[in-house]
């Protein structure tokens, strides 16, 4: 079987033109046989050729989505041909509910008694039920960053193709990642006649935490700490997307915005380093002050020849 076309590129299947150009000329470059002479080098720019003439253009895009490795056996017009039978008994209709929008080929009979069936056995150049292969589908996973960096099994309840509820039984990888896709092999668009269904892609949306903020799989968090921990220094507890307990030396003279970081700390990569964890050092002043504090404050004010202001 011939590799997925976006897999050979190395782009998500909703890459736009502009990604797939530059990942074409990446692999391009790296694997033309001029400057590659590993044997194996023209076969993968054959690859990456034919992979990029059919992403490029809009039409054969269309029909590769929809057919796979098949879709140059269907005609450019094979949507209108198979529209112009369709009536109230087949052609095309749109999922409903949450999910993406997925069009769905159904058969039946047309208004003017055309089997649609048939007839993309004759765009085929053959008779009876054609083997059409089900469309990919995708659909969005919102989670926690604390539901992210621990993984596990969920239970997605997503609209089907008839508009009813499908429940799915989904493994979240530790430590995935925005944006990053779960694939559920054979759960998209069912095929035609034994054709094989399409997969569902889960793709992964992290929700916004009030403590913490991601930048791949390093983590962010706001340390607050007091004016004498960051003058003096301390030893201060720090939140965890794990929710684990740790610690973070704040070192004596330390101003807010200092980056304090802790190796490892951050998202798992079970295949790879883990991230990290940033603590932003924040210092809290009391809203309101004892006597004797306001006291000790006075005379540190009297006594400190610090001026923050000064660019000296």
């Amino acid at each position: 079987m011939a590799r997925d076309f976006y897999e050979v590129l190395g782009v998500p299947r909703d890459a736009d033109k502009d990604e797939i150009q530059r990942a074409y000329r990446k692999l391009a470059r790296r694997y033309h046989p001029d400057v590659n002479k590993d044997p194996a080098a023209e076969e993968r720019f054959k690859e990456i050729n034919e992979a990029f003439s059919a992403l490029s253009d809009p039409d054969q895009r269309a029909r590769y989505d929809r057919f796979g490795e098949d879709f140059r056996k269907v005609p450019e017009d094979w949507e209108e041909r198979v529209g112009a039978g369709a009536g109230p008994g087949g052609g095309f209709r749109w999922s409903t509910g949450g999910g993406p929008r997925v069009r769905y080929a159904t058969s039946g009979f047309g208004a003017e008694g055309v089997d649609v069936d048939d007839l993309f056995g004759s765009l085929f150049g053959g008779a009876g039920r054609v083997r059409v292969p089900g469309a990919d589908q995708e659909a969005e996973l919102p989670l926690t960053v604390e539901e992210a960096y621990r993984g596990g099994r969920r239970t997605v309840t997503l609209a089907g193709p008839t508009g009813q509820p499908r429940r799915y039984e989904v493994d979240v990888p530790p430590g995935v990642t925005d944006g990053q896709r779960i694939r559920l092999a054979g759960e998209g668009g069912r095929g035609n006649g034994d054709a094989p269904a399409g997969d569902l892609y889960l793709r992964v949306r992290i929700q916004p935490h009030p403590q913490f903020r991601l930048d791949g799989r390093d983590v962010y968090v706001q340390l607050p700490v007091t004016p004498w921990e960051a003058a003096l220094g301390a030893t201060v507890p720090v939140p965890t997307p794990s929710g684990a307990a740790a610690k973070v030396n704040v070192p004596a003279g330390s101003s807010s915005g200092r980056r304090l970081r802790l190796r490892g700390e951050g998202m798992p990569n079970p295949r790879g380093t883990h991230g990290n964890l940033y603590a932003e050092l924040r210092i809290m002043v009391p809203s309101k002050l004892s006597d004797q504090e306001r006291a000790l404050f006075e005379e540190l004010a009297a006594v400190s020849s610090f001026d923050p202001r000064s660019t000296r």
